[in-house]
């Protein structure tokens, strides 16, 4: 079996991520994580909190208090809170450990040594105001290319390119919204331009990348790459380890990066095993896999990737960056300054984890945009996670239990309709297997949605409960079929929905681990089944509404608490 090093985009933790930051990142990875090792491969999954940069360290100085306890209190209530999501981390790090810092520090003084980083003098913005530099993310403006009135100083997040503060048109400071001043400063670079060439083949050669990632990294290549300064003039970050650096730190998004591989060598030093993370990060033949937004795209597909080129260290070169397309919230983007969306602590206040991860996967923006609705969500929950999925678990388990003396039955003596069912939804597991191989999540759960409704006709044509009547045996080929074809769903639906798949296998009385190659076992006559009951409920439109009240009640008292670590509802 493979190795495979599972990354997630790493959150900022100035605020709580929302479902659309999930589904883009934490939960596709943990769904493809998970499956990886239903299949028995190697898997080390980790992210952590994005803790330093100029953001924190204002709305720190805001509010009286250190960025470092800000930014560690944040980071404890987003690591609970994916706990409490059923995210299968090998580990949950951020980038103020020892690890991380030690081991940014050397990568980069390591580049700096390759003669990769010069130094130049530049004028960066200033706001006179509020006696401050500002970083990329604290001046905005109306981006050069598409006219975005908001674009950052670093990346324009409507079309997501990546920028220099110059760029913008009529820049202002973000926090006061003052016109800065430019001021002469002394920054390090990383030359893009060395690494042009090489990233482009990368980019090119990688039949891994989904189109959007390959779309948006090709254009900016076309346009050439430019030198980006990697050191910032804020305090609160990574110390910059180049001679005459002092009083400079490390750019967040490129020190943040390189904790794919810190978290790595962290989670193997806890486990006492610290030399193992070569053979994830320092092997030609294991695969690397980053879930991003399509926002994060250049960091991943081009930044990322020059910095291990420029380090000349042998890493293992990423395989593929599964980017998605943005998720909307009822027709808009996300926004926490409209309060528009739901935020993953706010989610696990209205419904079970299972049931939200269904529906994420089940709408993942995989090639558009995707929009969100309480109707659409009501619809999945109620037709397919219920109807479909929960009826036939029902159905068949009922009837064994109650006609089949509660074990599972023999293959009895099938009719040519029952051998060509199991051949079906053998073919669909093997379908979603394909998808889920390919990081198409959302056709891998349609795929088994589709198992479930194929059960459900096939009852209904067979009519166990007449055939039990007149000819038990021809019941028992349809039962022990229907069974089979449960213990593929268990398996497949595992990935999404944890806490029901783990629930069905005991229902089903199955001894087995669950493992992928169970799917393909026939099962075991005679295996007494568990307690039988619902793997999910419905939910109806009045309770919708009841919880979008509870959500404005959350959010009311949210309001009232003055730190945003007191704002986050456990």
């Amino acid at each position: 079996m493979g190795r495979f090093v599972i990354g997630s985009a790493w959150p900022y933790v100035q605020t709580v991520p929302h479902l659309g930051n999930l589904i883009g990142s934490v939960l596709s990875a943990d769904v493809y994580a998970r499956y990886l090792r239903l299949r028995g491969h190697k898997v080390v999954f980790v992210s952590g909190s994005d803790m330093h940069g100029t953001p924190i360290e204002v709305e720190a100085i805001q509010l009286g208090v250190d960025p470092a306890e800000y930014a560690s209190k944040m980071h404890q209530m987003v690591a609970e809170l994916f706990r409490r999501w059923n995210i299968s981390f090998d580990l949950y790090t951020h980038t103020h450990s020892e690890t991380h810092i030690k081991f940014a520090q050397d990568f980069f003084l390591k580049i700096y040594e390759n003669g990769y980083i010069f130094t130049k003098e530049e004028e960066v913005p200033y706001c006179p105001r509020d006696k401050i530099y500002l970083p990329d993310r604290f001046i905005i403006g109306k981006c050069p290319y598409c006219g975005y009135e908001r674009a950052r100083g670093d990346q324009c997040e409507n079309c997501g390119r990546l920028l220099d503060p110059k760029q913008l048109v009529e820049p202002r400071c973000a926090i006061c919204g003052s016109k800065p001043e430019w001021r002469t400063t002394r920054h390090w670079y990383l030359d893009l331009r060395k690494l042009e060439d090489r990233i482009r083949r990368y980019v090119e050669e990688n039949p891994h990348l989904p189109q959007n990632a390959k779309e948006m990294s090709l254009g900016m290549l076309k346009e050439g790459l430019r030198p980006r300064a990697i050191t910032r003039d804020n305090r609160w970050g990574i110390p910059a380890p180049f001679p005459g650096a002092e009083g400079k730190t490390i750019y967040v998004w490129f020190e943040a990066v390189l904790g794919y591989i810190s978290a790595v060598i962290e989670h193997f030093r806890r486990l006492g095993r610290e030399e193992e993370w070569a053979q994830f990060w320092k092997n030609p033949e294991a695969r690397v896999v980053f879930f991003v937004g399509k926002d994060n795209i250049p960091f991943h597909v081009i930044i990322l990737p020059a910095l291990l080129l420029a380090n000349g260290g042998s890493y293992t070169m990423p395989t593929t960056t599964a980017s998605t397309e943005y998720l909307l919230y009822e027709g808009d983007k996300f926004s926490k300054s409209r309060r528009w969306g739901i935020w993953i602590d706010e989610a696990l206040q209205l419904l079970p984890p299972d049931y939200w991860r269904f529906v994420l996967v089940y709408i993942r923006p995989e090639n558009r945009d995707t929009n969100f609705t309480w109707s659409v969500a009501l619809e999945i929950i109620n037709k397919v996670m219920n109807d479909d999925v929960g009826n036939y678990v029902n159905r068949v388990l009922s009837f064994i239990k109650s006609r089949m003396g509660g074990v599972v039955p023999p293959p009895g003596r099938p009719a040519p309709e029952d051998e060509n069912f199991i051949a079906r939804v053998t073919e669909l597991f093997k379908k979603a297997e394909r998808h889920y191989d390919a990081i198409e999540l959302k056709d891998a759960l349609h795929a088994l949605v589709e198992m479930a409704r194929e059960g459900n006709r096939y009852l209904n044509t067979r009519a166990p409960w007449d055939l039990v009547k007149t000819d038990v045996e021809a019941a028992q080929a349809v039962l022990h079929r229907a069974y089979w074809s449960l213990k593929m769903l268990a398996v497949g639906l595992a990935p999404v929905a944890p806490d029901g798949a783990y629930q069905l296998w005991r229902m089903m009385g199955e001894s087995a681990e669950l493992r992928w190659d169970e799917a393909y076992k026939p099962p075991k006559p005679g295996a007494a089944l568990g307690e039988v009951r619902p793997l999910f409920r419905k939910i109806t439109e009045a309770e919708v509404k009841t919880l979008l009240q509870k959500l404005e009640e959350l959010r009311s008292q949210k309001a009232a608490r003055k730190f945003p670590w007191e704002q986050v509802i456990l």
